[in-house]
Formats: structure tokens, C-alpha cells, sequence
């Protein structure tokens, strides 16, 4: 079988899943043969990491060797897991120089750099694989599958409630993404998953957006009035810690990966979620209107004491409720980790009333609701994780549920988010046909609003 050649652009924490993936289980079919990443100490432990599964150590390039790298290393495909902002530059550059892409997601987080991804594509022919992990989950391909078989007729409305709690939460305000202008806020860093979720769901596109939401919980000002009091400007330091800091030397990885990666380029990673700085959003809420009809209602906060999601979609039938819950509880002291997403490191949770599971109920008109089955096995993403894997490294097959993902999946799943944003500034209902972005402009879009008709309805 002929190998293919891969190079890794951004060696932080969640690249290691492509790392160990192509180190073991599809050694036979991939080679890692560089690492773009211009921190020397991430690079360094991306290179160990490989070499310590058995892997042939990467060639490490910084970003401004990019087209050399691609060239030089005659690689077929690069895996970007840098920073949302520098996505659009790094897909741009890598499709010009001759490599397929596959990316983390969001896309990219703004209408302007989405458009030159959009000319890059039309102009090289390259593909460009979405990573949409949550697609893959056995619940959410379990409810696609109830939706697309008709089971609750049309659709006509979609409410999504997303709890993110006051550990995995918090963290996105102690790095990078609690600036707006490097992840697009949590619209589009993080509820990008969850439209791509509801588009994939509906089999429909977003074409009017309304939001509302602000800072309410986190943030100095926030300190201040709740008399919060002075706080160490981060968390690695000596003396009492609060659940809300993250000590970097209490997990080995993090450590390598950030605390001893400062030096290099000043990046803190354990910044303390009531400093100042932060411009993104807690506390949001949008209602999107859908080409075909439906309405979702949707609802992201990031300081819950519990952490999953609930979805309950409304047909002409009947209606489906999938409720999961990743983490019950964050209990200081329970030796839980200190910042991951409890999706993707599952763990016990016993003795609580809000146990974790997951549960999707079906409940036509006249009729009592019936539990369909579910099987995640723990695993990662609800079990997404590897089968996301297979298909990128093995190549999609025959799918009915259509959960690969390509980069006109990634502009419809931002397309809300970037409107969103807009929402907030402006205080009006947006249009995703004004973002200005051709991929995303359909007949039934143009218009502006829904067309009564809903698209791949059974």
C-alpha cells in the first residue's frame, strides 16, 4: 500500500491524536514525515511523541518554510491544528503549494478570510477534509438517522441547550481563545460543532441569524462586582489555589507542552479567567432561521455547574429528545483533569443525580415515546474520535449518513457564528447571504428567509 505523506502544522495539545494515530494504528498507510510549528518545544515533544510509538522521527520546519517544506518533503496532505486565526493563511498557502488539507476545526473565523479559502479551493481543485468529530458520535449519527428516515415528519423547530461547565468552561478563558480576534469567540471556536451538528441534522442551510449574549460571569469587571477581591494573574504559582486556577505543573504534559514552551514565544496558558483581556462571550443565545422552514433556538453557557448538551427536535409528526451529559458535577478535589474536555476523557461517574449517559427518546403524535438504543463505548467524542480517524487516514466510504466533512461544511457551520457576531455588534438580525461568501449563497438562501420547502426531506 502506498504511504501516504503527512505533515503537521501546530504541535499543541490536540494534534497528538494525529501523532499517535499515524504512528500506530495507521502506520502501514501514513508517514508524518514534518512538523510546522514555529515553538520549539512543542515541535520537540510532537518529534518525541512520534519516535516514542516506533514512528521514524519528523523533520521540524517553522511556518515561513511552509511552501519549502511542502516541496522539499513532497507531502500529500497537512493536518492544521494551529490557532483559528492563522487557519485561512495556512490552508491558502498549503493548497498553492500542491498539499491536500485536513482541518481542525472552525474553518477559519471571518467572512473576508472564508472568501480566500473559498478562491483558493476553486483555483488548485484541492481538497480540504473537515474534521467534525461529533458528526461520527453514535448519538448524534443515531438521531440523523431518526431525522433522515422521516420518523417525525417535516422538521419544524430545533431547540440546543449547550452546558460547558465551570472546568472545561473556564479553560477557554485562561488561553488564546478568550480573545476574539484569535478564535472568532465561542461562537465560532467551539458552537461551530455544534451548527455543523444542527446543519448535518436538518440537512438545510442557516440564512438569518439573531444573537444576544455578553461577558456575564467571567472577565475582571465581573471580579470586581461580585467582590471577587485580587487574584494571582495565573494559576501556576505557589500557595492556595481556587477551582477556577490552573497550576501547569500539576499535569506533565501541559507543562512540556506550555510551561516550559514560555520561553520561547511568551504564550501563558493558565491566565486567570477574572483578569482582564478577555473579549469573548459566556452567555449566548441565537435563533436561526433555516432555508427550508425550521427555527433553531440555541443556547451556549460556559460557567455551568454540569457539562453536556440537550437537543429536542419538533416535526410534524412528533418529536426526538437526545439528552447527554458528559460531566454530572465538577467537585474540587475528585481527580478529575484539571482542563479537558469531559467528551473527550471519559470518566466514572457514580453516586450522583445527574449521572453521566446519554438518552435519545422518540415520541410521535398518539403514541408513547420509545428509547432507542445507544452504544458510545466511552470513548472519546462520544466515540467519534475513531471512526473521524478512519476516515480521514483510510478515505471515506459509501456513507448514507453523509458525516464526512469538507470545506463547504466548515463555511456553513461558521456562516452562523460569523453572523452571529455580527448580530451582537449590530443588534439586528443578520442575513448569511450578506457575509458576502458565494459557497454559501443558494437559490433558496437568496431570498433571505425561509422557502417553506425543506431540502432532503424524506
Amino acid at each position: 500500500m502506498t504511504s501516504t505523506r503527512y505533515a503537521l502544522i501546530g504541535a499543541g495539545h490536540r494534534s497528538q491524536m494525529y501523532v499517535d494515530a499515524i504512528a500506530t494504528s495507521y502506520a502501514d498507510r501514513a508517514e508524518l514525515v514534518a512538523v510546522c510549528e514555529p515553538n520549539p518545544a512543542r515541535a520537540a515533544y510532537a518529534v518525541a511523541r512520534a519516535a516514542a510509538a516506533g514512528a521514524a522521527p519528523p523533520v521540524v520546519h517553522p511556518p515561513a518554510e511552509l511552501e519549502r517544506m511542502i516541496s522539499e518533503r513532497r507531502i500529500d496532505r497537512v493536518i492544521i491544528c494551529a490557532r483559528d486565526d492563522l487557519h485561512a493563511d495556512l490552508i491558502v498557502r498549503s493548497l498553492d503549494a500542491g498539499a491536500d488539507v485536513v482541518v481542525e476545526k472552525p474553518l477559519t473565523i471571518d467572512a473576508e478570510s472564508a472568501r480566500r479559502i473559498e478562491k483558493a479551493a476553486a483555483r488548485t481543485g484541492r481538497g480540504i477534509v473537515m474534521t467534525f468529530n461529533y458528526r461520527y458520535s453514535p448519538r448524534n449519527s443515531a438521531l440523523r438517522r431518526i431525522l433522515q428516515d422521516g420518523e417525525i415528519g417535516e422538521i419544524t423547530s430545533i431547540d440546543f441547550s449547550w452546558m460547558l461547565d465551570t472546568q472545561h468552561g473556564a479553560d477557554y478563558f485562561r488561553r488564546w481563545h478568550r480573545e476574539k480576534a484569535n478564535s472568532g469567540g465561542l461562537l465560532v471556536h467551539k458552537a461551530s460543532h455544534h451548527f455543523d451538528l444542527v446543519n448535518w441534522w436538518l440537512r438545510d442551510d442557516p440564512v438569518r441569524v439573531y444573537a444576544s449574549g455578553g461577558l456575564r460571569f467571567y472577565g475582571q469587571a465581573n471580579a470586581a462586582r461580585r467582590g471577587l477581591g485580587e487574584r494571582p494573574a495565573r494559576g501556576t504559582h505557589d500557595g492556595t489555589h481556587d477551582p477556577f486556577e490552573l497550576d501547569l505543573r500539576d499535569d506533565e504534559r501541559l507543562a512540556a507542552l506550555y510551561l516550559y514552551a514560555e520561553k520561547h514565544d511568551g504564550y501563558l496558558r493558565d491566565r486567570d479567567v477574572f483578569g482582564p483581556g478577555i473579549t469573548i462571550e459566556d452567555n449566548l443565545a441565537l435563533v436561526v432561521d433555516y432555508a427550508g422552514g425550521p427555527t433553531l433556538s440555541y443556547s451556549l453557557n460556559a460557567h455551568s455547574p454540569w457539562e453536556g448538551y440537550r437537543v429536542a427536535v419538533n416535526g410534524t409528526l412528533g418529536r426526538a429528545e437526545l439528552d447527554v451529559v458528559e460531566r454530572g458535577a465538577v467537585l474540587p478535589g475528585a481527580g478529575v483533569h484539571p482542563v479537558l474536555d469531559p467528551s473527550a476523557t471519559p470518566f466514572a461517574d457514580t453516586g450522583s443525580l445527574r449521572p453521566q449517559g446519554e438518552r435519545l427518546r422518540v415520541q410521535r403524535h398518539w403514541e408513547h415515546p420509545r428509547e432507542v438504543p445507544l452504544d458510545s463505548g466511552g470513548a472519546a467524542h462520544g466515540g467519534g474520535d475513531e471512526l473521524l480517524l478512519r476516515d480521514v487516514f483510510d478515505g471515506p466510504g459509501p456513507d448514507p449518513l453523509q458525516r464526512p466533512a469538507d470545506w463547504t461544511d466548515g463555511l456553513r457551520s461558521i456562516a452562523v457564528g460569523i453572523a452571529g457576531n455580527r448580530s451582537l455588534e449590530s443588534g439586528q438580525p443578520v442575513r448569511v447571504v450578506d457575509l458576502g461568501i458565494d459557497a454559501l449563497i443558494r437559490p433558496e438562501a437568496a431570498s433571505g428567509g425561509p422557502s417553506g420547502q425543506q431540502r432532503g426531506t424524506v
